[in-house]
């Protein structure tokens, strides 16, 4: 393992628990030797980078830091963590990615302002880590991941069965659902099925909120009946980072085309249904960061639809 990916191991240990920040992950190397580490966990505590630097004590001067984000540059509850590292003696630092907070960057600047040499790592893994938080900051709306279940014909439904999809990724989804901030459909699968859309059988430290898109009514979830991009908008406003689609064609199609998609989640099962919507309508998707993953009898297709260089997504 390398100095930098036990900084993305650290930023984990957040996971569930920053709410409105970043994961963060740091440490401190001095003569090939780990002398202080650290990861921002909940709002109490310091940053990683201080808390990495107060473990190295004098052996930070000279030293090289690993931090899986841009060292934040602004005075919140805490000061800055790229001041932190000037008054250390810090004289390197590998940076996974920027921040896009315009209210926290500018780190990288201050340490070169300040004579130390900085690496700007740019590293996908780091931006994926944070990928929902980025686009809330950056973008000001939830990240939203596209999920279905589907055939191998690219149906949502098969002839004489419940389930499209098996039990290994039916539970999947429920820890989906546990993972998200919110989960919704549209109204035509309120009408077919009247879904619950919490995450059941699983460890869920909070349900997610339960949305429908679309006009109508709904005696188990909160409608959202304006726009997509103003709704997005204003869920992100009330805290909302992630979203999680599990609609039909319909809202596929609709979410797509406004290019409100960041990820897709495709739950491919060893059967042709022959007959059936299709999973999204006419729309073109390019896809980029493709993997295929086994889940029982199924595959899971993680993508990401090619973002344009306006788009803060990974």
């Amino acid at each position: 393992m390398t100095y930098f990916e036990r900084a993305l191991e650290l930023a984990e240990r957040g996971r569930g628990k920053v709410e409105d920040h970043p994961l963060v992950g740091a440490v401190v190397v001095r003569d090939g030797e780990v002398v202080g580490e650290g990861w921002y966990e909940y709002a109490q505590v310091d940053h990683a980078e201080p808390i990495a630097l107060a473990q190295a004590g004098e052996r930070a001067r000279g030293a090289t830091l690993y931090v899986t984000l841009e060292p934040c540059n602004h005075h919140g509850r805490t000061p800055p963590c790229s001041l932190a590292l000037v008054e250390a003696g810090i004289a390197h630092v590998v940076v996974g990615a920027r921040d896009p907070n315009p209210n926290a960057a500018g780190g990288i600047e201050t340490l070169l302002d300040a004579g130390i040499t900085v690496e700007l790592l740019d590293d996908r893994r780091a931006l994926v880590q944070n990928e929902a938080w980025r686009t809330w900051k950056g973008l000001g709306r939830p990240f939203v991941t596209y999920k279905a279940a589907v055939s191998l014909d690219g149906r949502v439904v098969v002839p004489g069965r419940r389930w499209v999809s098996g039990d290994e990724s039916r539970r999947l989804v429920h820890e989906l659902r546990a993972a998200s901030d919110a989960v919704a459909v549209g109204m035509g699968t309120v009408r077919v099925d009247n879904p619950r859309l919490d995450a059941r059988d699983v460890c869920a430290a909070k349900q997610p909120r339960r949305l429908a898109f679309g006009q109508g009514e709904s005696e188990h979830l909160e409608m959202r009946s304006g726009p997509l991009d103003e709704e997005l908008r204003a869920l992100a406003a009330e805290g909302v980072q992630s979203l999680l689609l599990e609609g039909g064609p319909t809202l596929a199609t609709a979410f797509v085309r406004a290019g409100l998609v960041d990820k897709l989640l495709l739950f491919i099962a060893p059967v042709v249904s022959g007959a059936g919507p299709r999973w999204i309508g006419d729309v073109p998707v390019a896809l980029e960061h493709v993997t295929a993953t086994r889940v029982g009898e199924d595959m899971l297709v993680e993508a990401y639809p090619v973002a344009d260089v306006h788009r803060a997504r990974p």
